[in-house]
């Protein structure tokens, strides 16, 4: 055999070898097409399941809250309204005791949001609430006084001096209540010029100079700034409230509802609660 006639079968062999291993790539460059995009199909049809089993929240939460809660629940309800749009967060804020009196009256709400287990379990021995209510906070008293102490008050036993205006909630409320409880935790006896149906009310008498000093919350004092003074006393760790909060048996916006009282939960939801004074659960 001549060698130029294999040179020409090894060129013809050469060319048979490319156009298979040609054939093989190409085929290879599909089925990694058909796979990509397979698995993009498949993502998207995964991200799309995943947004349909998260519904988007809209309308409005009713929210009956403590009175001591305003300043720390309108700054949450901001926050949800702004990461939840189409929301709108509506409270009334009062005497947990008024409150429970018009949920089990029929008052239309979505969250009880109350200053103490006492006032929830008005609610709760109704039936009014779903599930058990969970404590997301807790609460200690602080004697309110003038700007500057002019009294030189300086314990819970000063407020049992004659001459001096003193105010308290009313017994019925939580902050009431736990005000007795450290008047008899100090075996004092105090006769206030009134009691108040909240814990604002109680405030505000100082801050309009209308009494002299009020047991109120820590909160509450750090909440009016410079237009009060507070005296911390040893009895108000006898009388620490726990916040219990629950969503409604018939909450218009049950699913809204719960994604605030989530929000109350969360790591977020507690900065917000213990910058405004408020001890963790």
């Amino acid at each position: 055999m001549t060698r130029s006639v294999r040179r020409t079968r090894r060129t013809r062999r050469t060319r048979r070898m490319l156009q298979a291993t040609g054939v093989s790539a190409a085929a290879l460059l599909a089925l990694s097409a058909c796979s990509s995009s397979n698995d993009s199909s498949s993502t998207k049809s995964d991200s799309s399941a995943s947004a349909s089993s998260s519904p988007k929240l809209s309308g409005t939460v009713t929210v009956f809250a403590a009175a001591s809660l305003k300043e720390s629940f309108t700054t949450l309800g901001k926050e949800f309204e702004k990461a939840h749009p189409g929301t709108k967060v509506t409270f009334n804020f009062s005497g947990s005791d008024t409150l429970a009196a018009s949920i089990t009256g029929g008052a239309p709400a979505d969250v009880f949001a109350s200053a103490s287990p006492k006032t929830m379990a008005i609610v709760t021995d109704k039936k009014d609430a779903v599930g058990t209510p969970a404590t997301f906070v807790r609460n200690q008293l602080e004697i309110a006084t003038l700007p500057g102490n002019p009294d030189k008050i300086s314990s819970l036993k000063d407020l049992t001096g004659s001459g001096l205006k003193v105010v308290l909630c009313d017994r019925k409320v939580p902050c009431g209540a736990a005000a007795q409880k450290a008047l008899d935790a100090g075996k004092l006896k105090l006769t206030p010029v009134s009691y108040e149906e909240d814990v604002k009310s109680a405030l505000n008498k100082v801050v309009l100079k209308e009494a002299d000093a009020a047991v109120v919350y820590k909160t509450d004092v750090k909440a009016a700034g410079s237009k009060v003074e507070g005296v911390e006393f040893p009895e108000s760790a006898s009388a620490v409230n726990a916040y219990p909060i629950t969503l409604l048996k018939d909450a218009p916006n049950a699913e809204a509802a719960k994604a605030f009282i989530a929000l109350v939960q969360s790591d977020e939801g507690q900065k917000v609660l213990t910058e405004a004074g408020f001890l963790k659960p």
